[in-house]
């Protein structure tokens, strides 16, 4: 597991959403081998939807052979609803992007068969060969996705009844009305997650400190979902200032050093290739440069002939 702090919502946006951009373009998808993006709801992810959209109109990534699978959704919430997270996604980010709509995936929460509708999610990532990368948000309880403390970290995607404490932070979405919340969502399960190549998590704000804390400094536990990360051979974690409050302070300062020196073998990684790009290219010219003496040679043969 990788923890990347950053100073601010902002920067932990930019951040991620850079990552993302650079791994959908060393993919190179294309119609037949898409790129399988695994996606969040919430206020944590905006920030990062926004840089994408950012990069996206300067021409520095595409979203053309691109699929997605969101976490989660309401049930019973018609997907029109201006709190529905089919909602959410096109306002905050499909609708910004060149991805085609028959390419996003979002559970139906409406559908006369919920269980059935979980099943064929599971069945659609298994057909599109899994998801390459899920981004991920967290609640204050360290849950990922809909899966609350508690959940078994075997879930697959299924129904969930919402905890308490989730209903009253997503009332501020619903004019502060916690009677007007959802009291069940379909949501994809942890075994979900972890079966994706690659999981990145956003977590800001100092009220996702002690979540964070749990999940890192603490063992695997079903009562903090996203320490199930702990299990995973490619996890990212990226984070605020804010969201370090909890953490021992050599636990920033180890993680911190980890990236000081990650980026110094990526720069010296760098200057590698470049030098040795450079060698080519001295090589490919000293060719030519010898292909063209050999073809005058030729041709002042020819002529004394």
């Amino acid at each position: 597991m990788r923890l990347i702090i950053r100073d601010d919502p902002a920067a932990v946006g930019d951040y991620i959403a850079n990552y993302i951009a650079k791994r959908i373009n060393d993919f190179s998808p294309t119609a037949e081998k898409p790129f399988v993006l695994g996606l969040p709801t919430g206020s944590s992810p905006i920030p990062t939807y926004q840089r994408l959209i950012k990069l996206h109109k300067e021409g520095k990534v595409s979203f053309k052979h691109v699929v997605t699978f969101n976490m989660d959704e309401y049930v019973g919430l018609p997907s029109d609803h201006a709190e529905s997270y089919h909602t959410f996604m096109f306002r905050e980010f499909f609708s910004h992007i060149d991805i085609p709509p028959s390419q996003v995936n979002i559970l139906n929460g409406n559908a006369p068969d919920l269980v059935g509708e979980c099943n064929a999610y599971e069945s659609r990532i298994k057909q599109y060969g899994g998801i390459e990368l899920f981004l991920a948000g967290i609640g204050e309880d360290g849950h990922i996705a809909f899966n609350e403390p508690g959940s078994s970290l075997a879930s697959r995607t299924r129904i969930k009844t919402l905890a308490y404490d989730t209903i009253l932070a997503n009332a501020r979405f619903f004019n502060g009305d916690v009677s007007a919340v959802p009291r069940m969502a379909l949501t994809v399960g942890v075994a979900t997650v972890l079966e994706a190549r690659e999981v990145v998590v956003v977590v800001t704000g100092l009220r996702k400190s002690l979540a964070l804390s749990q999940a890192i400094e603490g063992g695997v536990n079903h009562l903090w979902t996203l320490s199930a990360l702990q299990l995973h051979p490619w996890a990212l974690i990226v984070v605020d200032e804010d969201a370090t409050a909890e953490l021992h302070v050599k636990t920033v300062k180890y993680f911190k050093s980890i990236e000081r020196v990650q980026e110094e073998v990526e720069r010296a990684q760098q200057a590698l290739a470049e030098h040795a790009a450079g060698g080519a290219l001295r090589t490919g010219e000293a060719a030519a440069v010898g292909l063209g003496g050999e073809a005058a040679a030729a041709g002042l043969a020819g002529g004394m002939e």
